[in-house]
Parts: structure tokens; sequence; C-alpha cells
């Protein structure tokens, strides 16, 4: 992902409104972030529960979009549907996302099941279990790193264009 600037990130987003783009509060770690190893730049708000934001490097550009953590617990333990990681460390949620223009302003919304801290960029670039004897576990991992890109890619697509 192409590093961003503060400015960068606020004017990205296509379904915050103004109030809500001065509101957000950057990442904790925003002036080291590793920027070559992630293929989106997601964060929770610390300031407002439930709040997500997702930065995807499109080929036309950035899109930002802020996710809303559905309240409620599920009964059975959910798998990311960003990094479909089977052994995850971590809690995975279901945040709803507002479509932007007209769609987003007549109440469309998208959901996605996600990491709950958006863990899924470090999660993809584990090394994955030897499933057969000359199973090429690197192909595997990468092919794990462009599946991510295309998925989170997709929905920054779908939210953008209300399709």
């Amino acid at each position: 992902m192409l590093q961003l600037s503060a400015i960068d990130i606020r004017s990205s987003f296509i379904n915050a409104s103004l109030r809500e783009r001065k509101a957000l509060t950057l990442p904790r770690d925003f002036d080291t972030l590793p920027w070559d190893t992630l293929d989106y730049l997601g964060w929770r708000d610390p300031k407002i529960p439930g709040i997500g934001y997702v930065i995807v490097d499109l080929p036309e550009g950035p899109v930002g979009m802020l996710l809303r953590q559905a309240d409620g617990k599920t009964r059975t333990r959910p798998q990311c549907s960003w990094c479909e990681d089977v052994h995850l460390p971590n809690e995975v949620v279901f945040f709803s996302i507002k479509r932007a223009g007209q769609a987003g302003r007549n109440g469309d919304t998208v959901g996605t099941l996600a990491c709950a801290g958006f863990e899924c960029s470090a999660n993809v670039r584990k090394l994955p279990p030897v499933a057969y004897v000359g199973f090429d576990v690197q192909a595997a991992r990468q092919r794990r790193i462009e599946a991510l890109g295309v998925r989170v890619s997709n929905l920054a697509r779908s939210v953008r264009d209300g399709t």
C-alpha cells in the first residue's frame, strides 16, 4: 500500500460526513506504520467504540470506508471474510458499512465479517501449515496475500459504486 498523509486519509472517505472525517482519530502508530506490508489500512477508533476505518488503495486512488460494529455476539466463532484464516488469534466481528452517495443516504448498507482489529494483513503473511508432501508454502502465502487484496478492493468498489 502507498503511504498516505493525514490529509489523504481524511479526504479518502466515501461514506462519512465532513464531521465524521474531522472527528476521526488516526491510528496510534501512524508515523511508524509498515506501509509495504499492508494490503489495506484498517484501525479502530479508540474514542468511539464500535467504529472502524478501512482505506483501500485502488488504482483510481485511495478509498476510505467508515465501518460500524454490530451489537450482539455470534453463537459460533465466525471466519473472517477477508483473510479467511482458520487459525485466527483474534476475534472476528460483523461490520455494517453505509454505501456511498444517494444509496447510503437512502440507508443501503453492506455487511462483512472481519477481524476485529483489522489484523488480516499480518494473518495472510503467516506461513500456512504444510498440506501435503511438496506443498509450496511460499506460493500459498502469496496467493493468500493476493486474495485478501482482491476481497477488500471488491468490497470498497461495492461500497463506492452502490452495487
